[in-house]
């Protein structure tokens, strides 16, 4: 059991929420960010405190977001005690059985299935008062990795030519965000942040980053998860699914081409894995988190694939093969199965 200064400010917070001193704290997990994450078991029933420092983090959103899921039938964290100013929150338990440690084969179609009928959920959750995902913010996300991977990591600094195919490829893939339906927006609707639970599956977590913006972006985070891979056949098979069940929903129009919204998808998909690439360095080399480079070689491939998909990212892939990043990560340049 970690023993800190926090911890102790947790103990003595819990000591009065709970009214006793007799439960067990023990480390649940850890993510990305500065939070942390400790399960607390008390009169036979377990619960989470999510140690957010102040200074570091701002429990408002989370809170915020999470009582809008959770009242729109949305198995997010229940809110039982919060403290903003020390910045502790007790909430209740979705377990810690992740969708990354039980997909397979065999149970991939039911699990997706379920994911996609609560993002239909989470989409149809009213919006307009989170933060646009804008131009501005698609910029900055894509600006990480030229700024991390490309000069951090390689150590290189691209010429005016370079320069001017990046910045062609962002501004193609920021006008596809743009030209879509916007939605309640997760932002990071993958594997590791979806729960299996025996009710109402799946637990989702870490929404407190939530915006207004692209439909396809959550669907993206989902269906070309940096952390697990499925065959193209099987991916388009669940996309077609969320389709039919957004434009039921509303959520799309139903004059929508099921091939143009494919697109979008990609697209947006090349938009996130671009980011992605820059915080995995961010990690890395700012905040000494070295776990995510394992993930690096898929999150790149997935944009391989869609480069050798769309003539348009043509740019993008003439860059990225001047850049010799294949060779960097030890990959292929080939699309995924």
């Amino acid at each position: 059991m970690i023993n800190d200064d926090r911890t102790q400010q947790i103990r003595l917070w819990l000591n009065q929420e709970l009214q006793t001193q007799k439960y067990e704290l023990t480390v649940a997990s850890a993510d990305a960010s500065f939070r942390r994450y400790f399960r607390v078991s008390h009169n036979n029933k377990n619960m989470i405190v999510m140690d957010a420092p102040p200074e570091k983090e701002d429990c408002k959103p989370f809170v915020s977001i999470a009582k809008q899921l959770f009242s729109a039938g949305i198995n997010a964290p229940e809110i039982l005690a919060e403290d903003h100013k020390q910045g502790f929150l007790l909430i209740s338990d979705l377990g810690d059985t992740q969708y990354l440690s039980v997909l397979n084969d065999d149970n991939a179609d039911s699990l997706y299935k379920d994911a996609i009928d609560a993002l239909i959920k989470i989409q149809s959750i009213p919006a307009t008062e989170l933060p646009a995902y804008n131009r501005q913010l698609l910029q900055t996300e894509m600006n990480l990795f030229p700024e991390w991977f490309i000069n951090k990591h390689l150590n290189i600094t691209l010429n005016h030519e370079q320069q001017h195919l990046m910045d062609s490829v962002f501004e193609c893939l920021i006008e596809s965000a743009l030209q879509q339906p916007k939605v309640f927006v997760h932002r990071d609707y993958h594997s590791r942040n979806l729960m299996q639970t025996e009710k109402n599956n799946p637990g989702v977590l870490d929404f407190q980053d939530a915006v207004y913006g692209a439909i396809t972006y959550d669907l993206a985070s989902l269906l070309k998860d940096c952390y697990i891979c499925w065959p193209r056949e099987k991916i388009e098979s669940w996309v077609k699914y969320y389709f039919i069940q957004a434009q039921k929903n509303k959520l799309i129009n139903s004059h929508c081409e099921l091939s143009d919204f494919i697109q979008w998808f990609d697209l947006m998909g090349v938009q996130r894995h671009i980011k992605v690439l820059g915080i995995f360095l961010r990690l890395n080399i700012r905040d000494k988190k070295s776990g995510y480079m394992n993930d690096l070689p898929l999150t790149f491939q997935y944009i391989v694939d869609c480069c050798e998909r769309y003539p348009l990212l043509t740019p993008l892939k003439i860059l990225l093969q001047e850049l010799k990043i294949s060779e960097t990560l030890n990959t292929t340049w080939q699309k995924l199965p």
